[in-house]
């Protein structure tokens, strides 16, 4: 279960399959804390009825599209956008009616947002100046910041004179240096090339353990979701679907939406032909499995099967075995991602080891799986529970 203070408080229907949560006051008061807030430009509303409670310290990532209303709700945290209703609540005090500048935010670009005329030591201690910290103090602050991103030394530069991971790490140092309550990053890592981004994934999340610092990031990709955080919340159309580890959310998709946008999986309908002691689904293509349902369910009962790729073995000796012909197949080094036809029009995914050889297109292939290494709808695209 999702840990208590990473929840989701009013969320959409229980059938998405998140946890309901009640705050808690005082010292164990959430970092951060959506009370039902709608953001809405005219008639136009981005986000509707979003609750989420965050606890201390956590590395909480908000998922999804483009247009899913992620980012502003990031923004709303920092104050650059307005709720329409609802409360925004920061170490249990209520920040949406309160100015920018007193909320203490650390807030991460996707952009960087340096100022390119001013020194790296200019850019860092610039929150800093705002506040009237005295200027050993600053001094001190920013080299201690500058050595936690790993760029000591740096301070007479310019940012045109970084590489823009650089540029990133001073970002991250001006967005740490005044000590934030919770630390904002929107989409940090887009601008990067990939092995960069692989690098700065560990670095920020090295960090943000290292100060331990509540972080809130907003990503459209699902492998830095994956990696870095300690919650997903994935979000759909201004609402949350599902919150929860990230083996959660990974391997039990509340939704189609979550099991189809995390890692993508092979949907196979199909019907329930035997519910008493195992059950046994029908599946389109004529094909029968065997999986592990939480409930007992009607015969005739519409259903999906859910099945990652990477879950699906060649030639095993698995509970359930599919066979088919190879449609396309792509080497990876150590596995090979095929596509196989296993008739009735119906197409999965397999990414498997390779047993010998990569198989070739139009040959014969038996991909297996096991009864608890899949995940069932009903017709509604929830998860059975």
């Amino acid at each position: 279960m999702p840990d208590s203070q990473d929840t989701l408080s009013n969320p959409r229907p229980a059938s998405a399959g998140a946890t309901v949560a009640n705050s808690t006051a005082g010292a164990n008061s959430p970092a951060v804390e959506f009370r039902n807030i709608d953001i809405a430009y005219g008639k136009f509303v981005a986000v509707r009825d979003f609750s989420l409670s965050i606890r201390k310290g956590s590395f909480v990532t908000l998922l999804g599209p483009s247009g899913c209303g992620k980012t502003t709700i990031l923004r709303s945290i920092a104050g650059l956008v307005d709720i329409s209703a609802g409360q925004i609540m920061i170490g249990g005090r209520r920040v949406d009616d309160v100015p920018i500048y007193k909320r203490n935010i650390g807030l991460v670009f996707q952009s960087y947002a340096l100022f390119p005329h001013k020194t790296v030591f200019d850019n860092v201690a610039f929150g800093l100046k705002y506040r009237n910290v005295a200027k050993p103090e600053i001094r001190r602050k920013v080299s201690q910041a500058l050595d936690m991103v790993r760029l000591p030394g740096s301070e007479k530069k310019l940012p045109s004179q970084l590489s823009g991971g650089q540029q990133q790490r001073i970002a991250l140092a001006r967005a740490i240096v005044f000590e934030p309550q919770v630390l904002l990053l929107d989409e940090p890592l887009s601008a990067l090339d990939a092995n960069m981004r692989e690098e700065m994934r560990v670095e920020i999340k090295k960090i943000q353990k290292e100060t331990g610092i509540t972080a809130i990031f907003v990503t459209h990709d699902q492998e830095e979701a994956l990696s870095m955080s300690d919650r997903i919340v994935v979000m759909n159309a201004g609402s949350a679907e599902q919150i929860g580890t990230p083996e959660e959310v990974y391997e039990r998709p509340a939704t189609a939406f979550v099991a189809d946008f995390l890692g993508k999986a092979n949907m196979l309908p199909g019907t329930v032909s035997r519910s008493e002691g195992p059950t046994i689904v029908t599946l389109a293509s004529g094909q029968t499995v065997n999986v592990l349902a939480p409930r007992p369910l009607a015969k005739g009962s519409a259903v999906t099967v859910v099945v990652r790729p990477q879950k699906l073995s060649v030639g095993s000796a698995s509970a359930n075995r599919l066979p088919g012909r190879v449609v396309s197949a792509s080497y990876l080094g150590g596995s090979a991602i095929y596509e196989v036809d296993i008739g009735g029009k119906t197409n999965i995914r397999a990414n498997a080891a390779i047993d010998g050889r990569v198989l070739g297109e139009g040959e014969a292939i038996e991909l297996g799986f096991d009864p608890d290494d899949c995940v069932l709808l009903d017709e509604a695209g929830q998860r059975i529970s």
